[in-house]
């Protein structure tokens, strides 16, 4: 491998897979992973482009285009990759261009699957992803990781190519290497100047030093920090831009599915008569789950799925939101697991009577603009698929699964993405067009209907909390013990993600009870001296995935409005409280007084409409404060919200904004609506219109501060979602006198 930078120099190249092996304490289970392994770059290059390494390529017209292994669905990561690369290599932003990673164990991803399931690599299952993630090849987009994961390896990567452009040109001027810099694309040194374009083939064959200089200048040509344009704006904008749907390949056919109801359901009959009536229509294929029926256009086939009328048979019971509630109410009147805790805290609980809430937060569906779609072509023994995904190499696993081939004969071409929120971490649809190519023969495009995408959803977990808290004096919480009965969600996503591992499986079956990922968040971030949160694992029968900011969600309004019913109680203003309740999280307490400053902030005293909230997360912190009201015919009206976020040292502080503002109105929608009841094993919405989203004209004035800080990048893309609904919730009460407990907030329920 070229230019390949030897595992001794760099923690993150070693960190990245080059040598790989199992952690102290792992011991049989990682014992397949200790054997020292390789990986070479397997990036392709177009003709005229010199690669470096695994990250970079430069074309002879001095085009840089950086290899991201992470997928674009809108928040801004073909942005902000290639500028932590463009910054270190000293290139000229108009000339940088991005492409997908191919799979390869260089850009796996162990702190994002780490992040989306809530361990830390201090659990047997923790240190075992770690490995196993480089090992497996676990490319994933998920827990606002994209930054915190690959920053360093980047940064090496530019860094590697400038020091190599440097030699080059210092060899040709006959200078000291360590005297030229990078400026805009060129290698500069006093008055001399090469482009990178007439230095990079010979550069490509150097030879790097045992340490890297990095850039330690800090003047307006370094690129990190600026709000640079995005990369993917233009083709978006002009349409040029290809998802998914956009695909076309020669004698490519379309394709609906029609799935049974939530359960064991079976498919008993359908009408092929009346389906081949429809013009259009070229074949349906049907098996145990669901009918596809199969056109010349997508929407003779759709059309084709009514005329089909299929029927299926639900065996076992029915699912409906009664049998749900019933289930939490039962897992939480059962023992639970202890997830966390400090301190005695049923010590201090039953010294004395302590107060009590109890909270609940619906099914939230996803909602993506792209519904689930996926493009296949089978031949030769070979299977390619084209579709959005979050985890490529676990949607190829699965498709291969199906098709009944290996994993070494299908290719994946990894898609922009319009929205996913986590749903693109789900591979049926991905199953379901590998099936249909192979039994076609021909090229297949699979899309689900909007019906279809919201039926079939993996939903954002319902959940259940009681709440209990015991108050000292002056506003002192003595304990809090949070108890929550949700689904074990992580774990249900980890055997949906790795059901083709049988390691995974034995790691998952040493691993302590309980489900860290139904309960994340919900550790207050509180000086508390005793506290513990409780996980019930609930059966619910509806299946449930990753939602945008995961178990957060939920937690942080269980947490908040607890806090501020707390505050009530005490006679203390809330804000006060939280700040006083702070100790040393200097970050959150400037987030809560700057958003109490920009929002003018009246105390929530009764008639204000005004809430605060607030929530750490992945490095992160945020203060919400929002102004609402109950309008007219009792719907939920938000009028302004103020947000101040410190999420350390910005790459793009554009980016930044546009995740907190977007993340604020995901919020806000998921607070007032979002949401759906299940009738009969089906959900109850099957359109936008039934979601009760908020519209343009709902849309509340918006203001946000973002806080500067040389802290280490935290999280963004979630990051604004949690505060929003106890924010609301908390206004609403200051607004009428009173407490709503139940996403999504509706005035007159309990």
């Amino acid at each position: 491998m070229r230019n390949r930078l030897p595992p001794s120099r760099s923690s993150a190249v070693t960190r990245r897979g080059l040598l790989i092996g199992g952690g102290a304490g792992v011991g049989l289970v990682l014992a397949w992973a200790v054997w020292p392994r390789r990986y070479l770059p397997n990036l392709a290059a177009d003709k005229g482009e010199t690669i470096f390494g695994a990250w970079i390529k430069i074309g002879d017209d001095g085009h840089v285009t950086v290899a991201v292994p992470q997928a674009e669905h809108g928040q801004g990561v073909y942005t902000a990759l290639p500028q932590i690369v463009a910054d270190e290599l000293g290139a000229d932003w108009r000339t940088v261009a991005v492409e997908p990673a191919p799979l390869n164990p260089l850009y796996a991803n162990p702190l994002g699957a780490n992040d989306l399931f809530e361990t830390s690599n201090a659990t047997l299952v923790g240190r075992w992803r770690d490995a196993h993630a480089i090992a497996t090849t676990t490319m994933l987009t998920a827990g606002s990781s994209s930054i915190r994961a690959f920053e360093d390896d980047l940064r090496q990567a530019g860094a590697a190519a400038r020091v190599l452009l440097c030699k080059v040109a210092a060899t040709r001027w006959g200078v000291d290497w360590q005297a030229c810099d990078t400026k805009a694309g060129f290698v500069v040194h006093d008055k001399d100047r090469l482009r990178f374009a007439d230095l990079a083939a010979e550069a490509a064959g150097g030879t790097l030093p045992e340490a890297l200089p990095m850039r330690i200048n800090d003047d307006d040509s370094r690129l990190s920090g600026q709000s640079l344009p995005r990369l993917d704006a233009p083709s978006k904008v002009d349409g040029s831009a290809n998802f998914a749907g956009d695909v076309r390949l020669p004698d490519m056919v379309f394709a609906s599915i029609r799935q049974g109801p939530i359960g064991d359901s079976r498919l008993l009959r359908v009408d092929r008569a009346a389906a081949d009536r429809i013009r259009g229509v070229l074949q349906v294929v049907t098996n145990d789950r669901w009918v596809a029926a199969i056109g010349n256009s997508w929407w003779a086939a759709n059309r084709a799925l009514d005329a089909l009328a299929p029927r299926f048979e639900t065996r076992g019971p029915i699912v409906t939101s009664a049998t749900i509630d019933d289930a939490l109410r039962a897992a939480l009147d059962a023992p639970g697991k202890r997830i966390e805790a400090v301190g005695d805290v049923e010590a201090v609980l039953t010294a004395a009577r302590p107060v009590t809430a109890e909270y609940r937060a619906g099914l939230a569906v996803h909602a993506a603009i792209e519904t689930m779609s996926a493009t296949a072509r089978f031949a030769d023994g070979r299977l390619e698929l084209w579709l959005p995904t979050l985890a490529p190499a676990m949607a190829r696993a699965a498709a291969a699964a199906a098709a009944g081939i290996s994993a070494d004969k299908v290719v994946v071409h990894p898609m922009l993405i319009g929205g996913s929120f986590g749903a693109n971490l789900d591979s049926r649809c991905a199953e379901q067009a590998a099936v249909l190519a192979v039994k076609l023969r021909r090229p297949v495009q699979l899309t689900w209907s909007r019906v279809e995408d919201l039926l079939h959803d993996r939903f954002r977990p319902p959940a259940m909390a009681r709440m209990a808290a015991r108050l000292g004096a002056n506003g002192q919480i003595l304990g809090w013990r949070t108890r929550i009965a949700a689904p074990a969600t992580g774990q249900d996503i980890a055997r949906r993600l790795f059901a083709h591992d049988p390691g995974f499986r034995t790691a998952l079956a040493l691993t302590p009870p309980g489900d860290p990922y139904a309960v994340a968040g919900a550790a207050p971030p509180y000086r508390i001296p005793a506290y513990a949160i409780d996980h019930h694992p609930a059966e619910i029968g509806v299946p449930t995935g990753h939602w945008r900011s995961g178990a957060h969600s939920y937690t942080a309004f269980f947490t908040e409005c607890f806090l501020d019913e707390l505050a009530h109680l005490s006679g203390i203003e809330a804000l006060s409280f939280r700040i006083g309740l702070l100790g040393g999280n200097a970050r959150l307490a400037r987030c809560l007084s700057t958003a109490a400053s920009l929002g003018g902030w009246e105390g929530g005293i009764s008639g204000s409409g005004q809430g605060i909230a607030c929530h750490s997360f992945r490095g992160s912190h945020i203060a919400v404060l929002v102004e609402a009201h109950v309008g007219e015919g009792g719907a939920v009206s938000v009028d302004r919200i103020v947000a101040a976020v410190d999420c350390g040292r910005q790459i793009n502080p554009d980016l930044v904004r546009q995740q907190i503002e977007g993340g604020l109105l995901f919020g806000m929608a998921a607070a007032t609506g979002g949401s759906t009841d299940i009738t009969r094993g089906m959900p109850d919405v099957r359109r936008f219109g039934d979601l009760g989203l908020p519209r343009l004209a709902d849309t509340p004035d918006i203001t946000v501060e973002l806080i500067s800080s040389q802290a280490d990048p935290g999280g963004v893309s979630e990051l604004a979602v949690p505060p929003v609904a106890p924010a609301i919730a908390n206004a609403l009460q200051a607004a009428t006198g009173y407490r709503l407990r139940g996403l999504p907030l509706v005035p007159g329920s309990k």
